[in-house]
């Protein structure tokens, strides 16, 4: 009976250590996702696109319409017109890998943008959120959201001023 408990105990050990961790905050796939925000913020578009399959999606604040990597570039160029600087605040970002029920491997970024305007040098900040499934440590999937209703309200008031001024100045 000992002998049958203790084979017992054994055996649960051996499942228990082999079992695969489906959380952390360290692995290769967080560093890839660091690389790619200080990409970002340093505007390296060539390293950044070669952390994806070239196959990979990459949505913002949508399921319907998707990017390329090889589009990324050309999309943050666009949206980077507006601002004197902008990155995202180093001491405020937090990752962590998961692993689903499926077996795929997920990176979460949470992070604090934060932006200049060309136009006036008003701060802008938002909250982030991106996620970044990984097949064989090339990103394949990314969803990332965030709320941009404080840069567009500014963006609006820069242009309704123009207006205004236009028509005094006549």
């Amino acid at each position: 009976m000992k002998n049958v408990l203790a084979l017992g105990l054994l055996l649960f050990v051996i499942v228990s250590c082999t079992k695969k961790n489906r959380y952390t905050q360290h692995s290769p796939e967080i560093d890839i996702v660091k690389a790619v925000i200080n990409n970002y913020d340093y505007q390296k578009w060539d390293s950044l696109t070669m952390n994806y399959a070239d196959t990979a999606k990459v949505y913002y604040n949508t399921r319907d319409q998707f990017f390329t990597a090889k589009s990324l570039p050309e999309y943050h160029k666009r949206n980077d017109s507006s601002f004197l600087t902008r990155a995202f605040e180093e001491n405020r970002r937090e990752f962590e890998m998961v692993t689903d029920d499926n077996g795929k491997n997920w990176v979460n970024f949470w992070g604090i943008w934060e932006g200049n305007l060309l136009e006036n040098n008003k701060k802008i900040e938002m909250p982030v959120h991106i996620t970044y499934q990984f097949i064989n440590k090339k990103i394949v999937l990314e969803y990332g959201y965030w709320d941009a209703s404080q840069l567009v309200l500014e963006l609006q008031r820069l242009e309704d001023m123009k207006k205004t001024d236009t028509i005094f100045i006549r």
